[in-house]
């Protein structure tokens, strides 16, 4: 992505929005709203599939397809999105790497709180592994909320004593429901989406009253790494969640069997050109 198209998305995001915490409604139908402007690159195929009890998205490259497998998990707060929200995500890497991808539907909160959609994700892994698939051809990723989806179903996964993905990508990941991280303070009114009261709003009706002092939860504060794959980090300097990567990182460089690579700054929205989004943004995750 070029600067100028960094500072396009930027000013877009930076719109002036409603004053006060919207309601779960208003807040699921801005975010699709929102995400349906985000071009889907060309040259993939999407389809319904399940996985596990959860519906979700098969995307696939038209091309030749490259022996692996990601499993993602759309972001929103854990309040709202979509794979159709996360289609322009999911979509780029299959196009660029060649890998097939399922997104999946997991539930929601309010109406679902925790451990609702760590139950989904693991669910759909699980169903990857009983339908023959190769821990080694797997990797997670998945963006904001489902960034941190993408380290806690493997923090899941092996304490079910299911073997580990090969590798973990997570963009912009919400690691620290305890929303400790001194970021969140030095990057109130920079961050051009998030403020610290807007994370815990929603935050709150995830926890629905439980102790976010939990790996499950804050891996980036009391999670231990060990044995974990590679771990791909990438947030942005000016985000109010900088410090979960960052925490999760030094955490991990003294537990983990294979360190993960540094942070790197990105934009949380990816570059995109041709195609607009298919019919399955209708579909909603409750």
């Amino acid at each position: 992505m070029s600067r100028e198209q960094r500072k396009k998305i930027d000013a877009m995001l930076r719109q002036p929005q409603p004053e006060g915490p919207r309601s779960v409604q208003q807040l699921r139908e801005g975010f699709e709203a929102l995400m349906a402007t985000m071009l889907v690159p060309s040259g993939i195929t999407t389809g319904p599939a399940t996985l596990g009890d959860r519906p979700a998205l098969r995307v696939e490259p038209d091309g030749d397809r490259k022996p692996g497998t990601i499993l993602y998990f759309h972001g929103g707060a854990y309040v709202f999105g979509s794979p159709a929200t996360a289609l322009s995500l999911t979509a780029n890497l299959v196009a660029r790497t060649g890998f097939g991808a399922f997104s999946v539907c997991y539930r929601l909160a309010p109406e679902h709180p925790f451990p609702a959609a760590v139950e989904d994700t693991l669910s759909a892994y699980r169903a990857l592994l009983e339908g023959g698939a190769d821990p080694a051809s797997i990797a997670f990723a998945g963006d904001s909320a489902g960034g941190g989806l993408s380290v806690v179903t493997c923090l899941a996964a092996r304490d079910a004593g299911l073997p580990l993905p090969a590798a973990i990508v997570a963009f912009s990941p919400g690691l620290d429901l305890t929303r400790s991280g001194e970021s969140m303070v030095t990057k109130a009114g920079i961050d051009p989406i998030f403020t610290r009261e807007a994370v815990q709003h929603t935050g709150a009706m995830y926890l629905a009253g439980q102790d976010p002092r939990q790996p499950l939860l804050s891996p980036a504060v009391v999670a231990d790494l060990t044995g974990f794959p590679p771990l791909l980090l990438q947030v942005g300097t000016n985000e109010v969640l900088l410090d979960d990567s960052t925490r999760l990182k030094r955490g991990s460089t003294s537990s983990s069997t294979s360190p993960p690579t540094s942070p790197t700054c990105s934009s949380r929205s990816p570059a995109s050109s041709t195609k607009p989004t298919t019919p399955w943004t209708a579909r909603r995750c409750s």
